[in-house]
């Protein structure tokens, strides 16, 4: 692979943009399934929640596994699952439950994708070429994530939502580059915490079907799973996840205040094309490219300008800017959601700029609380725990948009009786952020005033 890197970023490039797409792409579809299959949002998200979980999982189980079976097998199993879950659901797509279990094994699938790819470029792209794959790939990503909903609402518009199966099986074309490209590893002895990751996965799923249907058996199934899964750390020869890791606090805090604030924008964009159907009427393929997009594609501006503040003005400042921004959105939408559809598609960049701060923030705080030893398993929970966060965030939305004790006039600059569901929903999401940053620099200040 070496001798042809030209060839090998572009592939990588490619493959990096369409795993990715598939992340937003369903966003703007969100309404239109809900009404051919009669359902709530609360289910209807679940689409795009149950790909975030099974996403997030594998992410860490395919990480885990490279180790042993190195990457070629794993890449091109991960592709091989993705291109059959993607079938599945242009087969299936009359049955909700065939296009949910579809979701979930493209997840499934396509998680090898981020685990392992920047795990190749640094064994199998030449060093002097390395940073020029990186920045390709990081890009394509950004794209990817910015277009999705642009293609998303044209193609629900004027074809069908379930046409967005087809997108990623161009994944597979690939899979005969990467098999001639890549040398055979050979597999190492060790073991895999199966029941560890078994056990941590069920507990999820139960957590996540909690804030879906608030039933409380959920609930208690989840404090059973996870306490098993405790137990289980701490003895395992090589546990899941290292059990010391749970041990440094500023880690802990900055993972479940990034986890929180990450959740929290995630639910709010799974919201935004409801907020539009139902009140504004725009049509799917508008939500796309006039309400997502813009707020979307800023993402790669400010993520450069975040990285450029932590360094020079430091992780508090940049917090609370990102923190600042993403609140005035929501309290612009919260005050106004039934005034014109721009002033969402206006906000959004706001939105999307503060999570980029945000973003840089706990990257940044998490790998300084981190030491060389554990860094790589660290930072591997860090992402995996705002995936699931995603996932929860847009399944908790989409339970609270079913909740009629919601839709009640509360702010008077709200006329629609169709926006006061929507308006008081931003309100709890405005405490969650609030939230989140409370605890974020409480840990920080703590941290900072710690004797030395």
């Amino acid at each position: 692979m070496a001798g042809s890197n030209s060839k090998s970023i572009v592939w990588l490039s490619f493959l990096a943009f369409f795993s990715v797409l598939n992340e937003t792409i369903f966003n703007v579809s969100l309404p239109d399934i809900a009404t051919q299959f009669s359902i709530a949002p609360s289910s209807a998200n679940w689409v795009n929640t149950s790909f975030i979980l099974t996403f997030a999982i594998g992410t860490a189980v395919y990480g885990k596994l490279s180790d042993l079976y190195g990457t070629k097998k794993l890449l091109l199993f991960g592709l091989w699952i993705y291109g059959m879950g993607s079938f599945m659901g242009i087969l299936f797509h009359l049955w909700y439950p065939g296009v949910l279990a579809a979701r979930l094994i493209q997840g499934a699938g396509v998680s090898a994708v981020p685990a392992l790819i920047m795990v190749i470029i640094a064994r199998y792209i030449d060093a002097e070429h390395q940073g020029k794959a990186f920045g390709m790939v990081g890009s394509m990503v950004a794209c990817g994530e910015g277009i999705g909903p642009v293609i998303g609402g044209v193609i629900t518009e004027y074809l069908h939502w379930s046409m967005l199966f087809l997108l990623p099986m161009l994944t597979l074309l690939t899979i005969p580059f990467f098999m001639r490209m890549m040398p055979d590893e050979t597999s190492k002895r060790g073991k895999t915490d199966i029941i560890g990751a078994s056990l941590l996965s069920g507990g999820i799923v139960a957590f996540t079907l909690f804030t879906t249907a608030y039933h409380w058996g959920f609930m208690v199934v989840c404090v059973l799973l996870f306490t098993a899964f405790g137990l289980r750390i701490r003895h395992a020869e090589q546990p899941f996840i290292e059990p010391d890791l749970f041990g440094k606090r500023t880690f802990i805090v900055g993972v479940l205040t990034g986890s929180l604030l990450l959740g929290t924008v995630a639910g709010y964009v799974s919201m935004v094309p409801y907020l539009m159907k139902e009140v504004h009427q725009l049509p799917t393929s508008l939500i796309g490219i006039g309400v997502l997009f813009p707020g979307t594609v800023s993402v790669v501006l400010f993520g450069i300008v975040g990285g450029v503040l932590v360094d020079k003005l430091g992780t508090v400042f940049t917090m609370l800017l990102g923190l600042c921004m993403i609140g005035a959105s929501f309290l612009a939408v919260s005050l106004f959601p039934d005034r014109t559809p721009w002033l969402v598609s206006g906000t959004m960049v706001l939105t999307f700029g503060g999570l980029s701060f945000v973003k840089t923030v706990i990257s940044t705080s998490v790998a300084g609380a981190l030491g060389s030893e554990d860094s790589g398993s660290g930072m591997g929970l860090l992402n995996f725990a705002c995936f699931l966060a995603e996932g929860i965030g847009v399944a908790t939305v989409g339970g609270l948009l079913t909740k009629s004790w919601l839709a009640f006039p509360l702010l008077p600059t709200v006329t629609d009786v169709d926006a006061f569901h929507y308006s008081n929903l931003m309100l709890i999401l405005i405490a969650a952020l609030v939230m989140g940053g409370i605890g974020f620099l409480m840990q920080t200040a703590s941290h900072t005033n710690r004797p030395k």
